[in-house]
């Protein structure tokens, strides 16, 4: 299998660029214009697009209602010390929903991206 794409809709193109590149490891692929970008790590693709962006991802649903940030869904990123990573987002101002949660197959806490977003950052017991 290739690459895998998830799509977020954000409030702020420019500012998800900057927080995926700047700590979760991403880098830019397409950047055409203010409502939409596309950033990959390994077989990722991370689609970004603001609400009405322009594109057929943000429009208008027949009911009228709008795509917007946020809800539960998520992906999850496998780190090597997940303790660090949380203390470098804190440091940044990043937003945790919960607090790290043990499990049995490792440790894991969700992070928002600026637009409310979820990213669920995993380190695997099975190192």
């Amino acid at each position: 299998m290739g690459a895998v794409s998830v799509r977020y809709i954000v409030d702020d193109v420019a500012k998800a660029i900057a927080f995926y590149t700047t700590h979760l490891g991403f880098e830019v692929q397409m950047h055409p214009g203010p409502g939409f970008a596309m950033v990959k790590r390994g077989d990722l693709r991370l689609l970004l697009n603001l609400p009405a962006g322009g594109g057929g991802a943000g429009e208008a649903m027949p009911d009228g209602s709008m795509p917007e940030p946020g809800g539960w869904n998520r992906f999850q990123l496998e780190v090597e010390d997940l303790e660090a990573m949380v203390n470098q987002l804190r440091g940044a101002g990043a937003i945790f929903r919960n607090k790290i949660v043990t499990g049995r197959g490792g440790k894991q806490i969700l992070v928002e991206d600026p637009a409310g977003n979820l990213i669920e950052l995993f380190e695997s017991s099975n190192r």
